[in-house]
């Protein structure tokens, strides 16, 4: 499918130039034919050149004053030998591009080649640059006299010669004019160069400012024929950084800057992520957010009438998607990060109709039609909760709804019951019966969850369904039932690799974590961030059952988030100067404790004969990780996943990040406080009662962890919804007892009850007792 296909543009390309038409009218005499026949400019109209002309207030003067260099492209035609169209390229006429954010509903994430890319893109002559004699010290010289002389026509003929071109470009910013650089990991960009005329550019006088904006069109507007040189990529990369487009009015501007960069090969565009990458961390971040701001406003404009019509430039938020994609993917490639992947979120986007880009993401792919689903990093985890909520909905009543038809068409009485999950348990066999419950009732995992204890009076209104999930991971996850081991360096637990007849009960762990899911329930489970990638590889179960799932890529990071030292001793390893073959005498081989016995397994085949060797030491820790992570919990991991996409089971998870997965299972770590203060609901006080003033000056004022133990001793978990505190629903009632006693959590309704204090000493010292002292979930 060619981009064409895959980004909606308008039938004639619009052209940045074709707005001299409306500006001035005058010059439409006695222009050459050719000139007549541009199609016509996707232009803002007369409201948006009102919104353009703000000279006064320092914004940047009108379009069409600037536009109106296209005139000066008469005289460049005449002296070349063939003449050039100034309009821009239309996307049809480029050969088939493939996208840059691949279609996640393959199962494949956004990757980049870096070893190969040199290899793919097509090695153009580079063409002979015209001479820059400014350097950096020269430009800042210039700047600073000005501020003595106030004469800026220096400073303003080095802008208009810098701008005017793509080659000028190259000329001014390139560290050698003379070399190549066609390398991914280095643009042979003077960045300290490029950086100072643009922070230098914001305070420059209008005409200046103006003079810049008139040469990107000239550049922009040059015809544009087969593949791109570097230097071409070069001053993409160079015009992608001006800060200029932070301002709606160069918008139109920065829309065909954007388109252009879109349309590129891959080649071409792995170049521009490596050196994307290479940027600061300062200078990225401005990149992502003007993109992300641009997306917003083009969306919800504040002034609608600053922007062409939507239907006329359909092709805007498209085309900076792709750009953002590739930035997305530059962070990526660096560890840590330049950026959280959270920065990329687009919050616009939670006001939007999520489902309707979710349908039609699940319907055309990344064909055809634009859908934000196609680039899921600028949906907020908020968003993607709604997404797969509602998605879980659908299945919920689908389901349901089939149950009954065929209730009906049995010409049986139909039951209410027959439309939820329901769960009959003991408390004294809780794991068992819970196994044997949803072992029976596969076919009804995907109805809503209502669970009853046997023996016990009581209708499930979300209480009990939550005081069954608390009480079974509890149990599950003691360390006498050897399923996990916990390791409290890491303060996580990881699967035992004990082997058995029978991995049912792992299963039923992962339905557990997809009911929870399923059912907007968080669990207090504490898994390194490797399970929650291990659980998307793939985000789909594969149709062949041969296939292996839970296998993933993995790496001493990964080793370190649950077994710290060990982590440590393989980096130690790997950094040994001196004979590690001597020194360490170790073989491919891993030992294991298991109920009491050390057995050994060969890393690879006659392991145990292999020396590790300075020369083998990175295959040896590599396969060390794999054995400890992927190998040695197979079985247990593999029925750990099966169990949890039983219920999961949803195209919706394809658009979730690991720890996004995490998040929706077991909270957010991330306290507000202030913002439980603002959510928190009364029964028997009011806020303004002294109590409670007393109570939340207390809570406000304790440390991180103090408060954490508040919120595991009246929830059950010491994380926040996806959808904030104001997602938990949390009460304080009023006991009234004596001020004697201590406070009393009910965590299955997130209700905390507190006797009436009379001082805040006494209320601060009950509190800390109460919250430090309660056992396991605080369960009453």
């Amino acid at each position: 499918m060619s981009e064409a296909e895959r980004v909606p543009s308008p039938a004639a390309p619009p052209a940045v130039a074709a707005a001299a038409a409306a500006a001035a009218p005058e010059e439409k005499k006695g222009k050459e034919p050719e000139r007549e026949k541009l199609p016509p400019i996707v232009s803002a109209g007369a409201g948006a050149t009102a919104g353009l002309d703000r000279g006064s207030k320092g914004q940047i003067s009108t379009f069409s004053s600037f536009v109106s260099t296209v005139n000066q492209k008469k005289e460049a035609a005449e002296n070349r030998s063939s003449p050039t169209h100034l309009v821009f390229p239309n996307i049809k006429n480029v050969r088939d591009l493939p996208p840059i954010c691949l279609d996640v509903r393959q199962k494949q994430r956004i990757s980049v080649d870096a070893g190969s890319s040199e290899t793919k893109a097509p090695v153009l002559p580079e063409p002979v640059l015209p001479v820059q004699p400014k350097t950096m010290k020269d430009f800042l010289e210039d700047v600073e006299k000005v501020k003595s002389s106030g004469d800026w026509k220096t400073v303003h003929d080095f802008y208009l010669t810098t701008f005017d071109s793509f080659p000028e470009l190259n000329g001014a910013f390139k560290k050698d004019a003379s070399a190549s650089f066609n390398t991914i990991e280095d643009s042979g960009i003077n960045a300290k160069f490029v950086n100072a005329v643009y922070d230098a550019l914001l305070n420059t006088p209008q005409d200046i400012q103006k003079t810049v904006l008139k040469g990107i069109i000239n550049s922009l507007l040059r015809e544009w024929k087969g593949p791109r040189t570097k230097d071409d990529l070069r001053a993409y990369f160079i015009l992608l950084q001006n800060p200029q487009f932070n301002n709606t009015s160069t918008y139109v501007i920065y829309a065909h800057l954007l388109r252009q960069i879109a349309t590129l090969v891959e080649a071409d565009h792995h170049f521009l992520v490596h050196w994307f990458k290479k940027l600061s961390q300062k200078r990225f971040k401005q990149l992502v957010e003007r993109l992300l701001q641009f997306i917003s406003l083009r969306l919800f404009p504040a002034k609608p009438e600053e922007f062409p019509p939507i239907s006329k430039c359909s092709w805007w938020i498209p085309s900076a998607s792709k750009v953002l994609a590739l930035l997305n993917s530059a962070n990526s490639l660096v560890h840590p990060p330049l950026i959280p992947y959270t920065d990329f979120y687009n919050s616009t986007l939670d006001h939007i109709d999520l489902m309707e880009e979710y349908h039609t993401w699940q319907s055309f792919g990344n064909s055809h039609r634009f859908s934000f689903c196609q680039y899921p990093f600028v949906i907020s985890i908020a968003a993607k909760k709604i997404i797969i909520q509602r998605d879980s909905e659908q299945q919920m009543i689908s389901i349901a709804r089939q149950s009954l038809v065929d209730k009906v068409s049995r010409r049986q009485r139909p039951d209410m019951n027959m439309l939820f999950l329901n769960m009959k348990v003991r408390r004294t066999h809780l794991v068992s019966d819970s196994l044997d419950e949803l072992t029976r009732k596969r076919a009804d995992l995907k109805k809503k969850l209502k669970v009853t204890f046997v023996g016990e009076a009581g209708l499930d209104m979300g209480g009990l369904t939550k005081e069954w999930f608390l009480l079974l991971i509890r149990q599950i996850f003691h360390p006498d039932y050897g399923m996990f081991t916990y390791h409290k360096d890491s303060y996580c637990h990881w699967f035992s690799s004990f082997k058995c007849d029978n991995y049912s009960e792992f299963r039923l762990v992962g339905i557990l974590m997809g009911l929870a899911v399923y059912n907007s329930i968080t669990l207090d489970i504490r898994f390194p961030p490797c399970c929650y990638k291990k659980l998307l590889s793939p985000p789909i179960v594969p149709s062949d059952q041969n296939t292996p799932v839970g296998i993933c890529n993995v790496t001493t990071d990964d080793l370190c988030q649950i077994m710290p030292e060990l982590a440590h001793g393989l980096s130690e390893l790997l950094s040994y100067e001196g004979n590690v073959e001597e020194d360490f005498f170790s073989t491919f081989q891993v030992f294991q404790e298991e109920f009491g016995i050390i057995k050994s397994y060969n890393l690879k085949p006659g392991g145990d004969k292999i020396p590790v060797t300075n020369q083998n030491r990175k295959e040896y820790v590599q396969l060390y990780i794999d054995f400890l992570l992927n190998k040695s919990i197979y079985k247990q991991f593999a029925a750990f996943y099966y169990g949890f996409h039983s219920v999961c089971a949803s195209n919706a998870l394809m658009l979730l990040r690991p720890e996004e997965v995490e998040i929706l299972v077991c909270g957010s770590p991330e306290l507000d406080m202030h913002a439980l203060q603002r959510s928190t609901q009364y029964d028997g006080y009011a806020k303004t009662d002294l109590t409670i003033r007393y109570f939340w000056d207390v809570v406000l004022g304790f440390p991180l962890d103090l408060q954490k133990k508040l919120l595991h001793f009246t929830t059950g978990s010491d994380r926040v919804p996806v959808g904030g505190m104001a997602d938990l629903n949390f009460k304080i009632s009023k006991n009234e007892t004596s001020t004697n006693w201590l406070p009393v959590a009910h965590t299955c309704f997130n209700q905390l009850c507190l006797p009436p204090y009379k001082s805040k000493k006494d209320l601060k010292q009950k509190l800390i007792i109460g919250i430090s002292n309660s056992e396991g979930f605080g369960l009453e």
